[in-house]
């Protein structure tokens, strides 16, 4: 790889820096910088440009819990993670709720650290490979026009990259404010179709009675009101991408007309007799459970298999929520821009309730969010008091660690690999890769675990 990747390695045993800096630090592909506590690691962050924080979980002073929080809240496009020698799994959940984007135990398997490089390298490249003029320069992590650098968004992102090739119809689902209309758009603009039209409707806000007209055009006289011809959605996106979102909310009378178009290919406008040819690539979205709605005969079963070729998933932010700091940032630039302040950032209570809030209206409600406290703010930061009540309602209270039950870590890998040989019927193939291990790494869990297939 052309590009010299940066990386920071904060432990405060000077032996495993040691053991990093020599067996890490000799590919010419990476600069490797070691220091030995919190403090020194955030000193270090001000000069050196790091693409990639390895940070041990226990240390004294500022563990790395801590330290994680703050390199999220200041530097939110580094990739962090953690290494731990203890089989404390409420800390590796708690880190990984906290924005890490792994963790590795102690002491470390250099082959499984130079994996998670890897991957992250490679999640870089499918960033920068779905980068386009409406990501500005300052948005490391856009891809298309969807921010993120969670490993569900680059799932998200590696499937964007796949579908788009292809003329299947998209189902997208997700709650909403998840982002569906960010992805359709990506789609078509990662598609060979991307210099002809993407024409967006949503379902929901068209009257029930004008919704043929609208998908499907209309005649001269076809209805009162009908005083010239008009060209329907399907014939405005012509050699080009047609969304419909909120797709759950069409009435019987349409699914059967938009479930002929997706049979035969045709369409013909409201009052007309000329059969005209679809040339639209078609993606849906809805917040709804299809599936549920098709088997209560709420939506028909034959059109929702029709709809449902590829079906991608948006995440929930509360499923993301190492994000939250880069999509937090870019709305507060954005809005400081459109009422011309001058806000740097967040303060530290503040982001951690950013983290603490579990998102019902996901995206949309944490930019509206953050618009409001723009508008209110009067200093140079954004800080808690400026953040709605809803969100120091849910604030969760601390419960002490020795009041809770837990499971060891070796506990809960050995029943997470068990769960997966089991739902793969022991192919090691497709287990390793819902994993996301090696088989290598698999074969040996499985002897560690003295795990046997079932006769």
């Amino acid at each position: 790889m052309s590009a010299l990747t940066r990386i920071l390695f904060v432990d405060d045993e000077p032996a495993y820096c040691r053991i990093f800096r020599t067996r890490i630090g000799t590919d010419p592909q990476f600069q490797i910088e070691t220091v030995n506590s919190g403090d020194e690691a955030l000193s270090r962050l001000e000069s050196f440009t790091a693409d990639i924080v390895f940070a041990d979980m226990n240390m004294p002073l500022m563990d790395g819990i801590e330290l994680l929080t703050e390199i999220k809240n200041r530097y939110p496009n580094i990739f962090v993670i953690m290494l731990t020698g203890d089989d404390a799994t409420s800390q590796v959940v708690k880190a990984m709720k906290a924005g890490a984007y792994d963790y590795l135990l102690k002491p470390m398997d250099l082959e499984m650290v130079k994996r998670s490089i890897q991957t992250i390298l490679d999640h870089k490249a499918a960033i920068q490979s779905g980068r386009s003029e409406r990501c500005s320069q300052g948005e490391n992590f856009c891809f298309e026009n969807i921010i993120g650098q969670d490993r569900k968004m680059f799932e998200i992102y590696e499937q964007i990259n796949q579908v788009a090739q292809s003329m299947a119809t998209v189902l997208i689902t997700g709650e909403s404010g998840t982002g569906k209309e960010l992805i359709a758009a990506a789609i078509h603009a990662k598609s060979p179709r991307n210099n002809k039209p993407f024409v967006q409707i949503n379902c929901a806000a068209l009257a029930e009675g004008l919704i043929s007209s609208e998908l499907f055009g209309h005649e001269k006289g076809a209805f009162t009101g009908a005083i010239t011809r008009k060209k329907g959605f399907f014939e405005q996106a012509t050699g080009g991408t047609l969304f419909l979102d909120e797709i759950g909310d069409i009435s019987p009378t349409t699914q059967v007309s938009l479930l002929r178009i997706l049979e035969l290919g045709t369409f013909q406008r409201v009052g007309g007799s000329e059969t005209i040819k679809a040339d639209v690539r078609l993606i849906c979205a809805t917040n709804r459970d299809l599936a549920a709605a098709a088997r209560e005969k709420l939506f028909r079963e034959d059109l929702y298999y029709r709809l449902n070729v590829v079906s991608l998933q948006a995440p929930p932010l509360r499923d993301r929520k190492s994000d939250i700091p880069l999509l937090a940032n870019y709305f507060l630039e954005r809005f400081s821009t459109i009422n011309n302040k001058q806000i740097n950032g967040f303060s530290r209570d503040a982001m951690e309730l950013l983290y603490a809030y579990d998102w019902p209206g996901n995206c949309r409600e944490l930019a509206n969010i953050i618009e409001h406290a723009v508008v209110f703010c009067r200093e140079k930061s954004l800080t808690r008091e400026l953040l709605p009540a809803q969100l120091k309602a849910t604030e969760p209270s601390v419960v002490p660690v020795n009041h809770v039950t837990t499971p060891t870590l070796a506990e809960a890998e050995h029943a997470l690999i068990k769960k997966a040989l089991e739902a793969s019927n022991w192919n090691l193939k497709m287990a390793a890769e819902a994993l996301d291990i090696a088989r290598g790494t698999l074969y040996s869990k499985i002897e560690k675990y003295q795990l046997h297939k079932p006769d």
